[in-house]
């Protein structure tokens, strides 16, 4: 940290063998130094910790562009949907997960989400998530299975920044009402037969007559 002629404070940092010198608007006096000194400690800081971002500390940097996110500590909504679905993977290594909730999330997130904010930086998505999805006029189930897999990677993406408002936090899911759920459409006792006999065949006796309980018991 050094003063940059007569206006600027000037920080270095190196990534990757890799120099960039962004600086801030402030008169190089003293005060003003010793101010410099102090962010770069809670800089130095939040860098140990993992939480440090570039464009947060720096958002006037002039090469910006030109850093990595890694460099940045500013990650896009896509990178944050790889981590959550490597934590979804993780999960089901663990029996903590369905494969069907994960292959739902996987489906949801890279054919609505991604299109729609893939590419934006994560912590500058604002509140309006609802706006940029085609959730208007889709019923409540589907507007809930839309929904959930955003707010799951969001908070999973906001575990490193508890201080950050989360705007997924405010997605509300619609409550399903008995109209909202599909008719139930049992099987005709001849279509049970149909079935109790085709088990026999294929899976044996026992296996048929546990199926045939359980359809004439519910």
């Amino acid at each position: 940290m050094s003063a940059k002629g007569a206006d600027r404070i000037e920080f270095t940092f190196l990534f990757e063998g890799v120099r960039y010198r962004p600086t801030v608007k402030r008169v190089p006096r003293e005060a003003n130094l010793r101010r410099a000194r102090k962010q770069l400690e809670k800089i130095k800081a939040s860098i140990a910790t993992g939480a440090f971002s570039f464009t947060d500390e720096f958002p006037d940097y002039r090469y910006m562009k030109e850093l990595g996110s890694e460099a940045r500590g500013a990650r896009t909504c896509g990178e944050i949907f790889d981590k959550f679905m490597q934590h979804c993977e993780s999960r089901i290594e663990k029996n903590d997960l369905a494969f069907a909730t994960f292959d739902s999330y996987r489906k949801i997130l890279n054919a609505v989400w991604r299109p729609k904010i893939g590419e934006e930086l994560f912590k500058k998505i604002n509140t309006r998530l609802s706006s940029r999805s085609p959730m208007r006029g889709s019923s409540p189930k589907r507007h809930n299975n839309i929904i959930s897999p955003l707010r799951c990677a969001f908070e999973h993406g906001y575990r490193d920044h508890r201080e950050k408002h989360n705007p997924a936090a405010g997605l509300k899911g619609f409550r399903i009402t008995k109209k909202d759920r599909p008719v139930v459409d049992p099987f005709t006792i001849e279509e049970a037969g149909l079935l109790i006999a085709a088990i026999h065949l294929d899976w044996g006796e026992a296996q048929a007559n546990y199926d045939e309980f359980r359809f004439f018991t519910g």
